[in-house]
């Protein structure tokens, strides 16, 4: 087995065993297998880095074998600098997930534990598929386990809630599988995606096809205005699937758009980046002034997602190398920053049980500890210099001023909306004078929660004053991404 199979398969394996135990099993000893099983998909990513070769642009790790033979479907697999770096985060995710659910989930542990496991390699299997039909399989079972995690341990509307995540993701999909199926047909029966990024297509072909695969990126970004699936979403999952959510699943879009939509259909990809970047900017700067206004810390947070995500859009479509690059760079920082504010919500809320920003004041009396890393998030979230959250908005500023003046001034922008709603929703929660007896009564963090923030702080920080080993994996993939989609395909 290679190891793009062993980190994909080892945490499906874990995760099903879990399953087979049986909720009457010992909680204790289902929360420590799903911990090993977590672990185990995280060694497996370290030999990745290792092995990984910088300065070329193919792709690495590769393995292929004949999986529906009769219609050339392959088991086909590898990253680049494109999509490495979102292997490990996963695995990293999980990991940091199973730790912060270890008190908080109560009921079906196993099922609960097991369906994070199965989804973390599906959704590592997303980044890693080079065959057309085994993406869209990966890319929709990852719907299964999300939609189970929100429907059973979400809050009170979460029935409504996981229906418009399913409905919204799966009507965007049917299109992709159109597009896939008539790109199999023109490449002559093949589903391998490298095969497609050098078809030949007409104009029209190309402009059905992008917007084919448009219908299921933009959702999954979410981009403006199909993002409103997201806060419900949000409000109702429990902390770890908003944090799994968060800092992964809406990866899987943008990714997307980096391997399907750009190479496959570029001179389309380049007559539409005007739409793109439109629709970048106003989730950049419309939905960060909506999300002032948000008086339940989850929704503020989830609004505070989709105009990061707007970052990466617009990175992609200015085509250059600072853009794309810092596009990609933004996608990891949000992995660990939103992860971190979502996990830092529960931690209040298991204690107080309220998501209201108006039940919460001076907490930083009570919680000493747990303020200094809430702060250190907020500052993240605000893209200050020196965290993950600074490096890639700067990158893509640089590249959409480089692009254009205007649409680099607009999409600074939201570096002061994202300060003003991080520190004004911080001020309310934690700064003050302790504002009721529900305040007063609260305890500082555990050993348990303070292992939680303290990694995702070293992962915050470590990015942000040292962000090479990130960007160097990508350069020669995304040099090579934008010379491809510089050149027509028209015949």
């Amino acid at each position: 087995m290679g190891l793009l199979s062993l980190a994909i398969w080892t945490p499906i394996a874990f995760g099903t065993l879990l399953l087979l135990l049986g909720r009457e099993q010992q909680a204790g000893a289902v929360r420590w297998l799903a911990l090993i099983g977590a672990l185990a998909g995280l060694a497996v990513t370290v030999p990745l880095y290792e092995g990984f070769q910088l300065g070329t642009a193919a792709m690495q790790f590769v393995e292929k074998a004949p999986w529906i033979g009769r219609f050339n479907v392959n088991y086909h697999l590898g990253v680049d600098g494109l999509s490495f770096w979102f292997v490990p985060l996963t695995a990293f995710i999980t990991v940091i997930v199973v730790i912060a659910s270890w008190q908080s989930i109560t009921e079906r542990v196993n099922q609960y534990m097991g369906a994070f496991l199965i989804l973390s390699g599906l959704m590592i299997g997303v980044f890693s598929a080079l065959d057309g039909l085994l993406f869209y399989v990966f890319f929709e079972a990852t719907l299964i386990p999300m939609y189970l995690i929100i429907g059973i341990w979400g809050g009170p509307n979460k029935i409504y809630a996981a229906f418009k995540f399913f409905l919204y993701t799966l009507l965007g999909s049917l299109l992709t599988l159109v597009a896939i199926i008539y790109l199999y047909n023109q490449a002559g029966g093949s589903f391998d995606i490298l095969t497609w990024h050098q078809l030949p297509l007409s104009r029209t072909a190309q402009t059905l096809v992008f917007f084919a695969f448009f219908a299921a990126f933009a959702v999954k970004v979410p981009m403006w205005p199909v993002h409103t699936w997201l806060p419900d979403v949000h409000v109702e999952a429990p902390t770890g699937g908003s944090a799994v959510l968060a800092a992964i699943m809406l990866k899987l879009g943008a990714y997307g758009f980096l391997r399907f939509s750009m190479p496959i259909a570029p001179d389309a990809a380049r007559e539409w980046a005007w739409l793109i970047i439109a629709l970048s900017l106003i989730a950049v700067i419309y939905v960060g002034l909506v999300a002032m206004v948000q008086k339940d810390m989850k929704k503020l947070v989830a609004y505070s997602s989709v105009a990061h995500m707007g970052f990466v859009t617009l990175g992609f479509f200015v085509f250059n190398d600072l853009g794309v690059s810092g596009g990609i760079v933004q996608m990891i920082a949000h992995g660990f920053v939103s992860g971190a504010m979502f996990l830092s919500i529960g931690v209040l809320y298991d204690r107080v049980h309220s998501r209201e920003i108006a039940a919460y004041g001076g907490v930083v009396n009570t919680m000493p500890k747990f303020a200094a890393f809430a702060l250190l998030f907020f500052m993240a979230n605000c893209g200050l210099p020196g965290t993950a959250g600074f490096v890639g908005e700067w990158m893509v500023i640089l590249a959409a001023v480089k692009f254009n003046f205007w649409i680099g001034l607009g999409a600074a922008t939201a570096l002061i909306f994202g300060a003003a709603y991080s520190l004004w929703m911080f001020k309310r929660v934690y700064l003050g004078a302790v504002a009721n007896d529900d305040v007063k009564a609260l305890k500082d963090i555990c050993n348990r929660e303070f292992l939680v923030l303290a990694l995702l702080a070293i992962a915050v920080l470590y990015m942000g004053l040292y962000p090479r080993p990130f960007t160097d994996v990508m350069d020669a993939s995304v040099a090579e991404l934008l010379k491809h989609v510089a050149q027509t395909k028209l015949h």
